[in-house]
């Protein structure tokens, strides 16, 4: 082997290293782009499964668990079929992104500096009290680290800069976006009008309605904070990582958001006084 080996060494020319070198480099490229692309979605999870059951269907061969190593054979005879399947989101928007021409060179900037956000949690409170005041009902969705494009890509694009006018308006009753969640990246409103999952938490109380079970799923799958304005009580609430914390004044939020958005893109520990589900 050690021959072998000597031999290739001398073969190499200096376009063989760089080609090597290139070679790596291109595709260590890719798969970093491919991965900033899954980031934030739920196949990030199914991957982690994944790879749990090659570790498995590794341990079951090495230690020669027969039973075990014939049902993952079985398995792994379907799951290109089935990722097909389960990654189609993904797939699509890859394409999507390629056809573009966005997928190599879009970076995703989520950083505020202190102003920014100073300025953000200014827009975003008042526009929560002023809908809590005349009882209108309103669900925010502020992303962070992991990426909301399954959910943005659902509602109607917006792009616009968060003010609290804007906020309100967008929640007023019988306007063609007051239904599903308001989605805001950085300084920007993205999205309005998005479907979110809702949560299937069996101990979430009955009194909860339909914004408030879509705030606690989505923070079940993501980090972002979500925003509800109760309609039936003018209520504010925070949900955060699957817990909701309720009844919330101005201060509090203010509090709150301030310690929660210091760096935007980076979880802050959530105020835990409160929460319920």
């Amino acid at each position: 082997m050690f021959a072998s080996l000597m031999t290739a060494f001398n073969e190499m020319t200096a376009w063989t290293v760089v080609a090597a070198v290139a070679d790596i480099a291109i595709l260590s490229y890719v798969i970093y782009k491919l991965l900033l692309l899954i980031r934030g979605t739920r196949a990030v999870q199914l991957i982690k499964g994944l790879l749990i059951l090659l570790i498995v269907a590794f341990l079951a061969e090495f230690l020669g668990l027969k039973a075990i190593d014939w049902i993952l054979d079985q398995f792994w005879a379907v799951i290109f079929v089935a990722l097909a399947v389960i990654f189609q989101p993904e797939l699509r928007r890859a394409l999507e992104s390629i056809g573009r021409g966005n997928i190599l060179f879009n970076v995703r900037n989520s950083a505020l500096d202190t102003g920014a956000i100073a300025h953000l949690i200014d827009e975003i409170v008042g526009a929560l009290v002023s809908c809590a005041k005349d009882k209108t009902g309103m669900l925010l969705l502020i992303e962070r680290d992991t990426g909301l494009n399954d959910y943005i890509e659902t509602g109607v694009l917006v792009d616009a800069a968060v003010s609290e006018e804007l906020l309100v308006n967008i929640f007023v009753p019988n306007t063609p976006l007051h239904d599903g969640a308001t989605i805001i990246r950085g300084e920007r409103v993205i999205s309005a009008a998005c479907f979110l999952p809702l949560s299937d938490n069996p101990y979430i109380s009955i009194s909860l309605g339909t914004r408030h079970r879509a705030a606690i799923g989505v923070t079940e799958v993501s980090d972002s904070l979500a925003l509800v304005v109760s309609e039936e009580t003018g209520t504010i609430s925070m949900a955060n990582g699957g817990k909701l914390l309720r009844h919330l004044d101005e201060k509090q939020l203010r509090e709150i958001l301030s310690a929660e958005l210091f760096e935007l893109g980076k979880a802050k520990p959530f105020w835990k006084k409160g929460g319920a589900k």
